[in-house]
């Protein structure tokens, strides 16, 4: 017992000095082991974690493991436990490689079964997001979140900072476009940390047939929604940096466009193009890589416009998709993607009619407004 003590204790002091080295401010979720550690200790453990769950240059896995926890299966998103799986990519694992069993929650199998839930007493999630509607890590909170509540198993959620979440931006989604990048009716860009998002999915009751599953939030130490936070390793594979995450929110809707977003090169989400863009002024070849693995164009030059270089701007335009769309001039320039991203059926209608983007933005209202309200009663931070 005095053993277990004092390497907990060693842990939490390296975890602890760890964070100091990387932020003099903000302690996250998974560095608090002395607040969930006591919840694990004796119970089978299911972790929802991928390459993001690091506390300080060790998988969370790793730790709980080497102190003594009873890691049983661990479920991973989009992109795998590894986060360089290609976007809609689906994956199986050879568990014999591991002490625990690798579920993967991609492809057909997005929600845990009781199967895969069987033996498991308590659910930790732990993976970094980045705050827009459409990327699938909140949607694989959701779907956890929802089968544990069905099982009556508890989750502990360790909390993360949003590095878009000093803003709340766009279209609140219509629910007859529910789909995996985009499950609520909330903004593209949210403004919550996924633990914050998680309360909020519990309490608006926006699991199937309106069952809560018994929510913990770990919460951050020292960060607030004014601050910036750099991610120290890659979300996924195609959000290289501080830039290409904060262009996402705006870029991200290209995915439902002829456009490419630059998979397939180092600056994915920093530029766009086709290889019928009138300007040439600007080129890019998209190749087949680790990550984006048959990209769009692949091996064909494409002309467009770059941020490459530029700062981090944490505000949602619709600017280029608006200059875009008339350069091309292309009755094909949208595809039924576009309105799952969107999140709704106007977006595009506004954007043919040849509306501005103030124009666009006042049609948001009373919806955007409404959720900024609805949002201040799940927040942990100011």
């Amino acid at each position: 017992m005095y053993r277990f003590i004092f390497i907990l204790f060693m842990v939490i002091a390296g975890c602890t000095n760890q964070a100091q080295e990387r932020s003099t401010e903000i302690l996250l979720g998974a560095y608090q082991l002395e607040e969930y550690l006591p919840l694990l200790t004796g119970k089978q453990v299911g972790l929802s974690v991928n390459h993001s769950s690091l506390i300080g240059q060790t998988h969370l896995t790793d730790s709980l493991i080497s102190l003594g926890i009873s890691v049983k299966k661990v479920f991973t998103p989009e992109h795998g436990f590894t986060g360089t799986v290609s976007d809609g990519v689906n994956i199986e694992y050879d568990s014999s490689l591991s002490s625990y069993e690798l579920v993967s929650l991609y492809g057909k199998n997005k929600k845990p079964t009781p199967e895969q839930l069987s033996g498991i007493e308590i659910m930790v999630f732990d993976i970094q997001d980045v705050g827009a509607r459409f990327y699938t890590y909140a949607s694989t909170m959701q779907f956890v979140m929802e089968a544990c509540a069905e099982s009556g198993i508890p989750i502990i959620i360790l909390d993360r900072p949003n590095p878009n979440g000093s803003y709340v931006d766009g279209p609140v989604l219509d629910t007859a476009l529910r789909s995996f990048v985009g499950l609520n009716p909330i903004p593209i860009v949210h403004g919550m940390t996924i633990g914050e998002l998680a309360q909020m999915i519990n309490g608006e009751g926006w699991l199937a047939n309106g069952i809560q599953t018994e929510l913990q939030v770990i919460k951050m130490k020292n960060w607030d929604h004014g601050m910036t936070y750099s991610l120290p390793v890659k979300p996924s594979p195609n959000l290289p940096d501080d830039l290409s995450i904060s262009l996402y929110p705006s870029l991200c809707l290209f995915e439902g466009t002829i456009m490419s977003v630059g998979r397939g090169t180092d600056y994915a989400f920093q530029q766009i193009g086709h290889p019928e863009y009138p300007d040439t002024t600007y080129s890019f070849t998209p190749i087949s890589k680790e990550g984006a693995k048959w990209p769009p164009y692949e091996d064909v030059v494409c002309y467009g416009l770059s941020w490459t270089g530029s700062q981090p701007q944490y505000r949602l335009t619709l600017q280029p998709l608006i200059q875009a769309y008339k350069e091309m001039n292309r009755d094909d320039f949208f595809n039924n993607y576009f309105k799952r991203l969107a999140g709704t059926n106007s977006l595009q209608k506004q954007i043919e009619e040849g509306l501005s983007e103030d124009e666009i933005r006042s049609s948001w209202e009373p919806a955007l407004s409404n959720f900024k309200m609805k949002r201040e009663q799940y927040l942990l931070y100011q």
